[in-house]
C-alpha cells in the first residue's frame, strides 16, 4: 500500500516537461539566471515609470482644465493663482512670473522688462518639463538594450548546445533541446521587455509634448498680462469676463507679513 502511494506521488515528477521555462533556466546555470534577473529588473522598473508618469501627466492635465474653467475670470493674477492647487504646475508659472516682476525693479543693471519676464517664465516651463520627462531616458535605454541582453543569453545557449553536440559526438534531440530552448526563451524575454518600454516611451513623450504646448500657451498669456498691466488677456476668454488687472509689485503688509505668494 505504501509502495503504491509513493509511486503515485512520483508519477507527476516523472511525467513533468524537462524542457519547460524553469527547467531551461536551471540548465543554463548562472549566466541564464543573471540574464533573467536583469530583464526582470528592467521590466519592473519600466512599468513603474510608466504608471507614475501617467499619474503625473494626468494630474497636470486636470490642472489645465481648472485653469481653462475660471483662472482668467479672477480679479488679478494672485487671485487666480490662489484658486489653483499649491503644487500646481500652472500656479508655479504664475508665481514665478509675479516674482520676476518684483525682482526686475530691484535690478541695478537695466534690463528690458519683457526679456526678464520671458526668461523667468521660460525657465519655469523648462523646470516643469524636465520633471515630467524624468525617467523616460530609462525607458528608451531599456527599449534599445533589452534585446541585446536577451541576445547575449541566446548566444550562450547556442554555445552550450554546440558544446553538448561536440561532447556527444552526434546532434541528438536530447543533447540540444535544453540549451536551444533556453536560447529561444532569452530572445523572447528580451523582446517582451523591450517592446512595452518603447511603446510607453513614445506614448509618454507624445503626452509630454501636448502638456508642454499647453504650458507654453499659458506662459505666453501670463507674460502678455504682466507686460500690459492686465490689459491683455487670452482671446479664448469670454467677451463678458472681467480682465485681470495686475496688482503692484510690492503688496501691502498685514500683521508684519508681506502679501507675496510663496514659491512652490
Amino acid at each position: 500500500m505504501l509502495t503504491t502511494i509513493l509511486a503515485a506521488g512520483a508519477a507527476p515528477a516523472e511525467g513533468a516537461n524537462p524542457y519547460g521555462f524553469w527547467e531551461a533556466l536551471q540548465q543554463g546555470g548562472v549566466i541564464a539566471w543573471t540574464v533573467f534577473f536583469i530583464l526582470a529588473f528592467m521590466s519592473i522598473v519600466s512599468f513603474y515609470i510608466m504608471f507614475t508618469k501617467l499619474f503625473e501627466q494626468q494630474k497636470v492635465m486636470n490642472q489645465a482644465k481648472r485653469v481653462r474653467e475660471g483662472f482668467w475670470n479672477a480679479g488679478s493674477l494672485r487671485e487666480g493663482a490662489a484658486k489653483l492647487d499649491k503644487n500646481s504646475a500652472y500656479r508655479q508659472i504664475v508665481d514665478d512670473g509675479l516674482m520676476a516682476q518684483e525682482q526686475h525693479k530691484q535690478l541695478t543693471d537695466p534690463v528690458e522688462a519683457h526679456d526678464w519676464l520671458h526668461g523667468s517664465l521660460a525657465r519655469s516651463e523648462a523646470t516643469i518639463n524636465s520633471k515630467l520627462g524624468g525617467g523616460l531616458a530609462f525607458l528608451a535605454t531599456v527599449g534599445s538594450v533589452a534585446p541585446f541582453v536577451g541576445l547575449f543569453g541566446t548566444v550562450i545557449g547556442i554555445y552550450r548546445a554546440l558544446i553538448k553536440i561536440g561532447a556527444a559526438g552526434q546532434a541528438s534531440i536530447d543533447a540540444v533541446a535544453g540549451p536551444v530552448g533556453e536560447a529561444l526563451i532569452m530572445t523572447a524575454l528580451g523582446l517582451a521587455v523591450a517592446v512595452p518600454a518603447v511603446l510607453a516611451y513614445n506614448w509618454l513623450q507624445r503626452r509630454n509634448k501636448s502638456i508642454a504646448e499647453d504650458l507654453s500657451a499659458f506662459s505666453n498669456d501670463v507674460l502678455g498680462n504682466l507686460a500690459s498691466n492686465g490689459q491683455v488677456r487670452p482671446t479664448s476668454l469670454r467677451s463678458g469676463a472681467k480682465p485681470i488687472v495686475a496688482k503692484p509689485a510690492v503688496a501691502t503688509t498685514t500683521a508684519g507679513q508681506t502679501g507675496g505668494v510663496p514659491r512652490t
